[in-house]
């Protein structure tokens, strides 16, 4: 863990100070969607605020530039199975973060648009946010592994974020109509 805190602890330490620009940000917006007569405009300020603030950290970590040649590995499981032979900690940072990517988005995109409140939207959503990634790895040559198997484990945390907070939003996201 100490080569994970020393390679991105400081991503960490800004998302962290960041909390209070957020706190501030759901307020502004909140109010500013309550003034033009938005039916939620707290659920979905936080909603808003908290899929970028728990997204954009992971984004920047992906695209920082690595050590390797950027390569492509296009053939699914490949790379899944090969962290099942390295060391715990290994496969537990790359699974882990992985699964992280998109959660927020997951969590909350139901909350934010009741079009896209189901599984399959969301995974949608995601695994094109997540290609978008990979594709923006392999173009800008950061020298990093663009993997299908990275898309494939982004989507499946965004769709596991969205199966937990369920109950959350099902069901509840009315027809939105914005008084302007």
């Amino acid at each position: 863990m100490q080569q994970v805190w020393r390679l991105w602890g400081h991503v960490v330490v800004v998302a962290v100070v960041a909390v209070p620009a957020a706190v501030v940000a759901v307020r502004l917006l909140a109010r500013r969607r309550g003034r033009r007569g938005h039916p939620l405009p707290v659920r979905t300020a936080v909603a808003d605020v908290v899929m970028v603030a728990g997204t954009a950290p992971w984004i920047w970590m992906i695209l920082t530039p690595g050590t390797v040649s950027g390569t492509v590995s296009l053939i699914p499981f490949r790379d899944l199975s090969a962290l099942l032979h390295a060391p715990a900690e290994t496969a537990f940072v790359q699974i882990g973060g992985n699964l992280l990517v998109f959660a927020a988005l997951g969590a909350l995109l139901p909350v934010r648009s009741a079009r896209l409140a189901s599984l399959a939207r969301i995974a949608g959503v995601a695994a094109g946010a997540s290609l978008t990634v990979e594709l923006l790895q392999y173009g800008l040559s950061l020298g990093r592994v663009s993997s299908v198997d990275d898309v494939l484990v982004n989507t499946a945390g965004a769709v596991l974020a969205a199966a937990v907070t369920r109950r959350w939003w099902a069901g509840r996201a009315p027809a939105v109509t914005v008084r302007r």
